[in-house]
């Protein structure tokens, strides 16, 4: 296969936005192809690149890529563009080798022959979904929005308007078109309301099958005369054999059945069908009404999921593959009967053995192939986005070269052995630069090495490598191992909490005066801090604390206590009541020799150590007024208040001065509103901002 893949369109290992570095570096290992190593690691790692998913993605030059993690020599392709079309959505090939495309989004047919590129026939329609060579070798064209059909005589036009031959009635879209050489009829998948018309030679219509699907948008005939249709909305796929008469050979669990392929029922008669289960709900193109359809931008749809079924003469169905990141779009058999789908989302063309074995045999640099041909002796892949028809000049060879995806080590790298297994003789190089896209700041290719051995090229953070089959056509690689050691990043601690031991949140500081329930003093911190470790080393910590007003920094841990979690349980009980601030330490020393480890340390804000209750110093009640004084030895106070034993109905008390701000505070309240006539136990406690409490009884009479 034969791509220069642009640099927008080149895909790289690392992700387009990334939260922090190590993020960074686990999504590149997820994604390069990574060898899984243990977290204590600026040590040795490697790319080793061994499955479809990791060895494709870069540039295929006459290669391809099987699911066996097996690259070979593939399809080699030209390439031709399409003046004025924007995508390709049909095909077919005349008897003289010419090949006809049909397109959008001005429903121009243009013509393929010889390397030269011209228009045919004009429609007026905004698109030419579907062609056949039908009638007399005459080609149909099948159009939307306006469910017409056009007839080309021996394919030939002079690049005018084309002749309509048929309008289809209350018919909007005509999606699919097969012809039956044996009955002379011409069949015609529409939408939007879900008919297949049966045609005859002199464009006379009629509804062949009447569904309940919005869209029928794929139609083959068998050489029995069967005829098979695949619906939009339920995905179902029908088979009839008579007007009217129609059974479900399959319902997927999909939006549509998007192309249906039959084999010739002397060779098994297998028929295949791909369908797809889109990210977005199906939308015919949009329409202008009030004349010939204006030229539209191309809009990407977004990837679905795509599957390939067969279904075997009994019409039992067997899964062939399946791609999750991305639809299927067009569907066709080679010389020998092998099917072959094509992707809509990255331009790709893959096949599948009997035995389930799928093999990446194109990778265009456009979004979609939209129509291709691999059977006779025109063999084509046409594309969508732009529209380019790329002819299939041969099979691999001398000139075929295999280049991985760009390889994001995370981190600036030195790069050691360059290894790989094949079946016969392959040159590898090597290039890197500190860009997620190559560009002339990247190395040049190193030199080629025959064997495995040490890569040249210098360090860097990204890394591609490329195979070349020159020495010997017929090799096959079967995997790549590049070993690297990133260089050592500082783990930095960026922040620290404190909170009570078995509480998520750290303690508020400013206890409010009233309302809400306090928080339960206890004399443990649960200390938890975030590190941004960027090359995923392990980590040992070292805490620290020292007392507000002091320098002395003393040791939090016991002797030979080794902390390697980012938490930590602090005891307070026998230290001074006091504010305190913690220093945490983290160093990679478990993961590097002394001369490479390397430290950072981070000191927190104040930390409240206070586990004494305050006290009342007087506490008196003359009739309904209640006085006293409340003392805490750190202070400030930080809440008073004021119940009837037993009701469990707590009533602010404010200080003297209003505001809660000392170690002490006077109070002066007036219960009468709160406490009724009669005798009656009060209940009157304090806390201070750390929630430590005190309450005392008193009697009122």
């Amino acid at each position: 296969m034969s791509t220069k893949r642009s640099p927008a369109h080149r895909r790289s290992s690392r992700p387009h936005a990334v939260p922090s570095p190590r993020a960074l570096l686990a999504a590149a290992v997820a994604a390069a192809g990574l060898a899984s190593l243990p977290a204590h690691a600026v040590g040795t790692r490697s790319f080793e690149l061994r499955t479809l998913e990791e060895l494709k993605g870069g540039d295929l030059t006459g290669v391809s890529v099987d699911s066996n993690g097996n690259v070979r020599a593939g399809l080699t392709l030209g390439a031709t563009p399409l003046p004025d079309a924007t995508s390709i959505w049909s095909s077919v090939v005349l008897p003289d080798g010419t090949v006809l495309l049909g397109t959008g989004n001005e429903g121009k047919i243009y013509s393929v022959s010889g390397g030269r590129v011209a228009v045919v026939a004009t429609t007026g329609q905004m698109a030419v979904s579907s062609l056949a060579l039908a009638f007399d070798g005459d080609v149909i064209a099948g159009t939307f929005p306006e469910g017409k059909l056009y007839r080309l005589p021996r394919g030939a036009g002079n690049g005018g308007p084309a002749k309509l031959f048929a309008e289809l009635p209350q018919t909007e879209d005509v999606w699919g078109l097969a012809y039956d050489a044996r009955a002379r009829a011409l069949y015609a998948a529409t939408g939007p309301d879900g008919k297949l018309f049966r045609v005859d030679a002199a464009g006379k219509a009629q509804v062949y099958f009447d569904s309940d699907e919005p869209h029928l948008v794929s139609v083959a005939v068998a050489d029995d005369g069967a005829v098979y249709a695949g619906s939009n909305g339920k995905a179902l796929l029908y088979k009839l054999t008579a007007p009217g008469r129609a059974t479900v050979l399959h319902d997927f669990d999909a939006d549509d059945v998007k192309a249906i392929a039959v084999a010739p029922g002397a060779k098994g008669g297998a028929v295949y069908a791909i369908a797809n289960k889109y990210a977005e709900a199906f939308a015919p193109p949009k329409r202008n009404r009030s004349g010939p359809p204006s030229p539209q931008p191309a809009r990407a749809q977004k990837p679905g999921k795509g599957v390939l079924v067969r279904f075997d003469r009994r019409g039992v169905a067997e899964r062939m593959m399946s791609d999750d990141e991305t639809h299927y779009v067009s569907l066709g058999l080679d010389d020998d009967l092998a099917p072959y789908v094509g992707t809509g989302a990255e331009g790709q063309l893959y096949t599948v053995s009997d035995n389930h074995v799928a093999r990446l045999v194109a990778d265009t640099d456009e979004r979609q192939v939209g129509a291709f041909m691999l059977a006779g002796k025109r063999r084509f892949i046409a594309t969508t986005d732009p529209a380019v028809f790329h002819e299939v000049k041969g099979v691999g060879g001398a000139s075929a070269v295999w280049t991985s995806k760009v390889l994001d080590a995370g981190l600036r790298a030195t790069f050691g052995r360059l290894t790989w297994r094949s079946d016969g003789a392959l040159e590898l190089e090597t290039r890197s630069g500190n860009t997620d896209t190559p560009d002339s700041t990247w190395s040049p290719w190193s030199p080629a090495l025959a064997a495995p051995g040490d890569t040249k090229s210098p360090p860097a953070r990204f890394v591609q490598i490329r195979a070349r089959w020159s020495r010997d056509p017929g090799a096959v690689l079967r995997e790549v191992k590049l070993a690297f050691v990133t260089d050592n990043a500082r783990a930095v601690v960026t922040s620290i909490e404190a909170a009570p031991k078995g509480q998520t949140k750290p303690p508020r500081t400013n206890l409010p005066s009233s309302g809400g329930e306090a928080p339960k003093p206890v004399s443990a911190l649960q200390l938890t801090w975030k590190v941004d470790n960027p090359d995923q080393d392990d980590l040992r910590y070292r805490l620290s604390y020292r007392m507000e007003g002091q320098s002395t920094w003393r040791s939090m841990l016991k002797p030979g206590e080794k902390v390697t979690r980012a938490e930590h349980v602090w005891d307070t009980t026998a230290l001074p009541e006091g504010e305190y601030r913690i220093l945490v330490e983290a160093s990679d020393e478990l993961a590097n020799p002394p001369e490479r480890a390397l430290r950072h340390s981070l000191e927190s804000g104040t930390v409240l150590v206070d586990t004494t209750p305050p006290v009342f110093r007087t506490l008196a009640l003359q009739g309904r007024r209640l006085t006293g004084e409340v003392v805490d030895g750190l202070g400030p106070v930080a809440r008073i208040e004021v119940s009837i034993a037993g009701l469990e109905e707590w009533r602010p008390i404010f200080p003297s001065d209003g505001i809660f701000d000392e170690a002490a505070e006077p109070f002066d309240a007036d219960l009468g509103a709160i406490v009724p006539p009669g005798s009656h136990l009060l209940a009157v406690r304090a806390y201070d901002s750390a929630g430590n409490v005190v309450t005392r009884d008193i009697e009122a009479r």
